[in-house]
């Protein structure tokens, strides 16, 4: 029998994780609870709540970025398609956007795996050492740790102090931390953490899967793509960037 345990219809009910949608769930649950119903099982504490809000609020804040830009010429040549548009940024969601959420959080997770049970500050500093020095090894770049921000980035601040206020400043958030600390004295100058890592040590430190984080961002992008699409409908800038490429085209070819 093919089946998913996330719902199903009868005659009479539709039945979401056990619960009935119409009788159960409707004006009784909002969407951060379905978006944890559906994918776990469970609606979220209070305090799960506010972290989730947390992540879809900063996955939603964002002004032009690559993806924002696909949605934006892709509703250019087909505005009769919005899912299509849609679709067309958060498929640009990856390593280098959006996508670092998922793998700073597994980089976390990976780090808090070689420690003991109960570590204390030099061991979070050891484990930050190494694994540092071996991303130098491996020419491979340390995720969510450097901003473009003067002074640091401004949200960093504000993420922690919730983390801490809802019992989320846990071991990752640690490791993170510790991260930026042993960079800044590697190089010898002040590193910081950025939006990415602090968002990969909230996932991390709630126990979710690495995965579930990135959805999360994906999830919450789509408020601002559509934004940017409804926006792109009355005040248009596709077409002046298209433009600009053929301009460039032209010049490049004379």
């Amino acid at each position: 029998m093919i089946a998913s345990q996330i719902g199903h219809s009868t005659v009479d009910s539709i039945v979401i994780r056990g619960k009935d949608l119409a009788t159960e769930i409707l004006g009784k649950h909002d969407f951060v609870d379905m978006i944890l119903l559906t994918s776990i099982g469970r609606v979220p504490t209070p305090q799960e709540k506010v972290m989730i809000n947390l992540v879809l609020v900063m996955a939603s804040g964002h002004g032009i970025t690559p993806s924002v830009l696909a949605s934006r010429l892709t509703w250019l040549g087909a505005p009769e398609a919005l899912q299509g548009a849609l679709a067309a940024g958060l498929l640009g969601g990856g390593s280098v956007y959006l996508g670092p959420t998922q793998n700073i959080a597994q980089s976390l997770i990976d780090i808090a795996s070689t420690l003991s049970a109960s570590p204390d500050d030099d061991d979070i500093k050891a484990a930050a050492r190494t694994y540092l020095d071996t991303a130098k090894q491996n020419k491979r770049p340390v995720l969510g740790i450097g901003s473009g921000y003067e002074g640091g980035d401004p949200r960093v601040p504000v993420l922690r102090d919730i983390a801490r206020a809802n019992g989320y400043y846990r071991l990752h958030w640690r490791i993170m931390d510790a991260l930026a600390t042993e960079l800044s004295a590697i190089k010898g100058k002040p590193f910081q953490l950025n939006g990415a890592g602090a968002l990969g040590a909230i996932i991390a430190d709630m126990g979710f899967d690495p995965l579930f984080g990135r959805g999360l961002m994906l999830t919450g992008r789509c408020a601002s793509l559509l934004a940017q699409i409804l926006e792109e409908k009355d005040q248009p800038i596709a077409k002046s960037v298209w433009d600009l490429v053929l301009e460039q085209e032209k010049a490049a070819n004379q």
